[in-house]
């Protein structure tokens, strides 16, 4: 039997801003919570710009409830204009993304307590095989940031990588976070 010769490895994309529609506003404007915007880039190891990478992002709302089956504290308000997800593709040239959602609340943690407000991220883009998960803190939340059952788990010198920084924007606050998929300041991504 002849041979074969190995296959060519494959990559993802770039298609995400051909067939995706974004999902980009988690709260209608009657959503109970304090509004906020989130915004960031894609950059590689070199600091540039990542085209038409895809990010996902699912959140608690403001009461810290998510809108999941699984989640069944009846106790916590549920409302129908919240998604709780909501998924974008970066800009082509400049790697920017953003959201229009709600401040989430804390939601409980495996040992019993809170953990701070925060989003989780999924990021997928070319020359990426596997989904890379991720979160992202409030920068204006030190004390519950300082308690967090998982970002305590993360090292020190790190863990500013998943924490946005509150970006003056009028009336809508603003939290700029960037992700770096390798290189200085990578940030921290979670293996699940």
């Amino acid at each position: 039997m002849p041979k074969l010769p190995l296959t060519p490895s494959q990559t993802v994309g770039p298609y995400f801003s051909m067939k995706l529609k974004p999902v980009d506003v988690l709260a209608g404007a009657d959503v109970p919570g304090r509004k906020v915007r989130v915004e960031g880039r894609v950059l590689d190891g070199d600091g540039n710009p990542v085209e038409d990478a895809l990010i996902e992002i699912w959140q608690a709302n403001a009461a810290g409830r998510y809108r999941h089956p699984g989640d069944t504290r009846a106790e916590l308000p549920l409302h129908d204009a919240f998604t709780g997800h909501g998924r974008v593709h970066s800009d082509f040239k400049t790697g920017e993304y953003a959201f229009t959602t709600v401040k989430p609340g804390r939601v409980p943690d495996p040992a019993g307590g809170l953990q701070a407000p925060h989003l989780s991220l999924i990021v997928t883009a070319r020359g990426v095989l596997l989904h890379m998960h991720t979160r992202m803190y409030f920068g204006d939340e030190p004390e519950a940031n300082a308690d967090d059952f998982v970002l305590r788990r993360v090292p020190a010198e790190r863990r500013s990588t998943l924490i946005a920084e509150v970006v003056p924007n009028g009336e809508t606050p603003t939290y700029r976070f960037d992700v770096r998929l390798q290189g200085d300041g990578e940030t921290v991504f979670f293996d699940l």
